[in-house]
């Protein structure tokens, strides 16, 4: 990119790059700046499910969600797939609201549901492989014009040099550089098994610190289920060990799965996504950062508003 950037976006993860790419497919030029490259972001270790919508009418996360179904939907992607799960609550009587609008959703009965769970249903939503997923992001913001360079920033300031407009993806690094002490890390390990079959996905609610959630994306399966506040990255081996217990007392072809990865991310847990758009000084900045565990379901919903903010009102016909 020769000449100075319309917008600098800070961050490339799912938020960074999907923001980007409406931001360049709609003209601007872009710059990405980055701590890591994507393949090194908390992205890559998303599971990653997208739905059920379950935001009342009303909650912009309903309509974040949404936007990001339908873009999934309207043509095939790379490491997109749409799949046939359950999702499971241990309680009886705990489907949640608007449940019964998402794709396939049928309740299941006594003898279908999984030991130990009261309520359980069955729904059809995609599956997210993230490492495939943000090589495309990179490779379709790039191939329309955007340049990304791994170079992170101490401010917002010292972006605002760059550009006139930025847009503050930058996920838990937000908290620096905004001072926004809503914004927490999460710990969230992610194992990753050879798949022995499975084509379903399983989802326990969260309800508890701990739960249970497989996704199979082809030849491995992707296991998880936790959060609490935490800094710390270190894969823990008593952590692996109850995640891989509680997966396989839903799924027992699990039991023997060679375990490929261990990698533990750090979700930007906040009450609610931060997506608007504030002056400092001569520059606009635009936030679109806090998503939790929820970044994935959410990106393509942000980002178009995150781009509308930045880009200004569309010039009168």
């Amino acid at each position: 990119m020769t000449a100075r950037p319309d917008v600098v976006v800070l961050g490339a993860g799912v938020s960074g790059l999907s923001t980007g790419i409406r931001l360049v497919e709609s003209g601007a030029r872009v710059l990405v700046r980055t701590a890591a490259p994507p393949a090194h972001t908390t992205s890559a270790l998303a599971g990653a499910m997208v739905g059920p919508n379950l935001s009342p009418p009303g909650d912009p996360q309903r309509a974040w969600t949404d936007e990001t179904l339908r873009v999934l939907g309207a043509e095939p992607l790379p490491g997109v797939a749409w799949r046939d799960g359950t999702l499971a609550a241990r309680p009886e009587g705990a489907t949640p609201p608007f449940a019964d609008q998402a794709p396939g959703f049928r309740q299941l009965g006594d003898d279908e549901r999984p030991a130990g769970f009261g309520t359980a249903f069955a729904v059809r939503l995609p599956l997210v492989d993230m490492p495939v997923y943000l090589a495309y992001l990179l490779e379709r913001f790039r191939d329309a014009g955007g340049e990304v360079r791994v170079a992170p920033v101490a401010s917002l300031d010292e972006a605002a040099t760059s550009a006139p407009v930025v847009v503050n993806c930058a996920g838990l690094a937000a908290r620096t550089l905004t001072g926004d002490t809503g914004l927490h890390p999460v710990r969230g390990p992610r194992i990753v098994v050879r798949n022995p079959g499975l084509d379903r996905f399983f989802m326990e609610a969260p309800m508890a610190p701990t739960w249970a959630s497989i996704f199979p994306h082809g030849d491995h399966v992707v296991l998880g289920g936790g959060q609490r506040r935490s800094d710390d990255t270190t894969p823990d081996p008593a952590e692996e060990a109850d995640v891989l217990a509680r997966c396989v007392a839903i799924e027992p072809a699990l039991a023997a799965a060679e375990v490929l990865e261990h990698r533990v991310g750090l979700r930007p847990g906040r009450a609610v996504p931060r997506v608007e758009a504030e002056r400092r000084g001569d520059a606009l900045v635009v936030h679109n950062y806090g998503h939790a565990g929820n970044g994935v379901m959410l990106s393509w919903g942000c980002a178009r508003d995150a781009a509308a903010l930045a880009l200004g009102p569309a010039p009168a016909a």
